[in-house]
């Protein structure tokens, strides 16, 4: 598969992408009402981090406890459940008058039961797709998350100028039933890849052998990371635009976007290597501007660029379904994407508590500095998995 009409051609990943689109969608909409809702509330940078960005440290619960979960499940009927408790809990979030502490609970209850089965969406893609089909299909599924940002944010935006935030998390709790939906009629089930039961002992043992191949653990740190910390920068375009940050958000998004079409639908296998090092540069040095408090049409162009950068996970990820074996796959696709959503919910707690002592500009600049000397430190454990003949952009 080399084309997009390739990659829509197939029936089952048209739906797991609707589905996607559906679910982002509803994630977009309704942060942002919970950061409007919490910031308004409370007036705490902190509290407004992470309220939109903190729900995946539960993330880190679901990798220590039930993420084998995405190898001893069938994968449709762990998604459509995981699918439908996040509708529940949208829903629940409309209710009027709801104490903080029940918002909070409500997105760490939907966010651990989505890290337990996240990676069996993930690992689907290799089942429905050839192999060398999923940087392209990892890539498109990337680009549906920067579109439902934009068109999330945006909406968002606009809906909460004219709505409440309560029936803003209506809609997103319709969103999410459409995604549950789709799931459960678009997707045929399969077997399990392991038979062993989901145990917590199975789980940490996985993990164990997981981590203690050091290419592996290179990977892992590398997508970790560099990327948690510049998501603690967005977790910053609240304090620093106010009812404004929508413009900011959807710039990050666009960015996105665009660095995975051109990463993953434009450049060969060799080409993707070669740029990994300008790309994972990329994503930190741009925010290194906002030491000069950039009005909001510069920082939006700030944020656009820097977040083509996010492209460089798409080979990393490449190299590690290479390096991980096939009965454990949904399981490190969970871990890698679980460790980056919980790594992304602690750097927004970190810049939240930053803003509360300093300026937001400066604030971001200081997680941007960060991300740079994080990605400069970790390069070398790289050249374990390095492709031969990988090297630089030329």
């Amino acid at each position: 598969m080399r084309t997009y009409a390739d990659l829509f051609a197939a029936r089952e990943f048209r739906n797991l992408f609707l589905a996607n689109c559906a679910g982002i969608a509803a994630h977009t909409t309704s942060a942002l009402a919970l950061g409007a809702l919490t910031y308004a509330s409370t007036g705490s940078a902190l509290l407004t981090a992470l309220s939109m960005f903190g729900a995946p440290l539960a993330g880190v619960l679901g990798s220590l406890t039930l993420l084998s979960a995405a190898d001893s499940l069938p994968p449709r009927r762990a998604l459509t459940l995981a699918a439908v408790l996040v509708t529940v809990g949208a829903a629940v979030q409309a209710v009027p008058g709801l104490p903080l502490w029940a918002r909070f609970t409500i997105i760490f209850v939907s966010a651990y039961v989505g890290s337990i089965t996240g990676g069996a969406r993930w690992a689907l893609l290799t089942d429905i797709l050839p192999a060398n089909a999923y940087v392209l299909a990892r890539a498109t599924m990337n680009t549906s998350v920067g579109v439902m940002q934009i068109a999330g944010f945006g909406l968002a935006g606009a809906l909460l100028v004219l709505l409440t935030p309560y029936q803003v998390f209506l809609l997103a709790a319709v969103l999410r039933a459409v995604a549950a939906a789709v799931g459960w009629f678009g997707l045929s089930e399969r077997p399990v890849r392991v038979t062993e039961r989901t145990t917590i002992a199975r789980t940490v043992r996985v993990n164990k052998e997981l981590w203690k191949d050091p290419g592996r653990r290179s990977l892992l740190l590398n997508l970790w990371v560099p990327n948690g910390l510049i998501v603690g920068c967005e977790a910053l375009f609240v304090p620093y635009a106010g009812d404004r940050a929508g413009f900011l958000f959807a710039a990050a998004a666009l960015g996105m976007l665009i660095g995975d079409v051109v990463v993953g639908r434009f450049l060969t296998v060799a080409r993707r290597e070669r740029w990994v090092p300008a790309l994972r540069l990329l994503l930190a040095v741009p925010y290194l501007v906002f030491l000069l408090s950039p009005p909001l049409p510069l920082a939006m162009v700030v944020a656009l660029i820097a977040s083509v950068g996010f492209a460089a996970g798409l080979p990393l990820q490449e190299r590690l379904i290479a390096h991980s074996p096939p009965e454990a796959r949904g399981q490190v696709l969970g871990l890698h994407h679980n460790g980056m959503l919980a790594g992304q919910a602690v750097c927004a707690a970190l810049a939240g508590t930053v803003a509360d002592l300093v300026p937001a500009y400066w604030a971001v600049a200081l997680l941007a500095g960060a991300s740079l000397a994080a990605t400069l430190v970790l390069t070398a454990g790289l050249r374990r998995t390095a492709p031969a003949g990988a090297g630089a952009v030329r």
